[in-house]
């Protein structure tokens, strides 16, 4: 843009196509936004017409964002998201510290410091005030890096290089089956009697994404037993163990306790099981609000109480 576009742009143009790609229709839009189709269609032509380029085809049916429209979109999502946090990063003033602290987790987040800090910290600032999302380590990473989410808390499998990480912690996952699968209760086994077996895991688990190890694991053994379902919550993954659809990955220190009632079965490998990775995502790019960063100060703290600078958790 030149300088004169730059000064008569309409930045509210950018949220309206944010939200028409999101949608990815424009009566969803104005449905979301709570406007006229025709308000939403004149937005994006005076967008596209300021631009000078076509950002989305809606010819005959079609709706695809060009290649134009998937850069400005990538932007927008950080635009609207350091606009959005205006007003929590406005209110650190005065004696009382206020502010609002927006988390993006992965599903199977069981880290007992991070609720000892959340405890710690609403007593000490009671203004403060709370969000919490649950999402696929890779919507959760997408979120911090668009500015939509103060931090995150995920699995990693490839580091973003605009993002900064902090390992908070290693888990390990095990092999499990449910009170009416035929290896229930079964001392005798070995991982050449799982290798036939009907599997149920997470989404990511594939050699490419965060569960890795876990597909090593099964790759090493020849474990080729059909997937027969999946999902990208561990509460999910729990369900389907546990009504018997077949043999699937947890985290050890997540369903201790339901192991210890007999309601799951732990399976091999006892020794040396996958180990996984998580780790806190910031994004140095990012404003932050005081509750913000002395809430990150106190989380990360708590790590120099692990002897390797993370906790370990089997």
């Amino acid at each position: 843009m030149d300088d004169i576009l730059k000064r008569r742009f309409d930045w509210n143009l950018l949220h309206t196509f944010t939200v028409i790609v999101e949608e990815r229709s424009i009566t969803g839009a104005a449905n979301r936004l709570l406007l006229r189709q025709p308000s939403v269609s004149n937005a994006l032509k005076r967008l596209e017409d300021q631009i000078g380029a076509r950002l989305i085809d809606r010819e005959r049916g079609r709706f695809e964002v060009t290649e134009q429209g998937l850069a400005l979109y990538h932007e927008c999502r950080e635009i609207c998201g350091a606009i959005g946090r205006l007003s929590d990063v406005m209110q650190d003033s005065g004696g009382q510290l206020t502010g609002h602290l927006h988390l993006w987790m992965a599903s199977h987040v069981v880290f007992p410091p991070l609720d000892d800090a959340l405890f710690e910290f609403n007593r000490g600032h009671p203004r403060v005030t709370y969000e919490i999302n649950v999402a696929t380590s890779a919507h959760v990473v997408s979120q911090v890096l668009s500015q939509q989410a103060s931090f995150g808390i995920c699995l990693v499998n490839e580091q973003h290089p605009k993002l900064e990480y902090r390992r908070l912690y290693r888990e390990h996952f095990g092999f499990f089956c449910g009170p009416t699968h035929h290896l229930f209760g079964r001392t005798d086994l070995t991982l050449a009697d799982l290798r036939h077996e009907a599997f149920v895991s997470f989404s990511t688990d594939q050699l490419s994404d965060a569960l890795a190890p876990v597909a090593v694991l099964r790759a090493r053994e020849g474990m080729k037993g059909k997937v027969i379902a999946t999902s990208p919550h561990l509460e999910e993954v729990r369900r389907l163990i546990n009504a018997g659809l077949g043999i699937g990955p947890l985290p050890i220190h997540v369903v201790k306790n339901a192991r210890d009632r007999g309601i799951l079965w732990q399976l091999p490998p006892y020794d040396a099981p996958p180990a996984i990775d998580i780790y806190l995502v910031t994004n140095p790019r990012m404003s932050l609000g005081r509750a913000e960063r002395f809430f990150i100060d106190n989380l990360t703290s708590r790590l120099d109480a692990a002897p390797d600078g993370f906790f370990i958790y089997s």
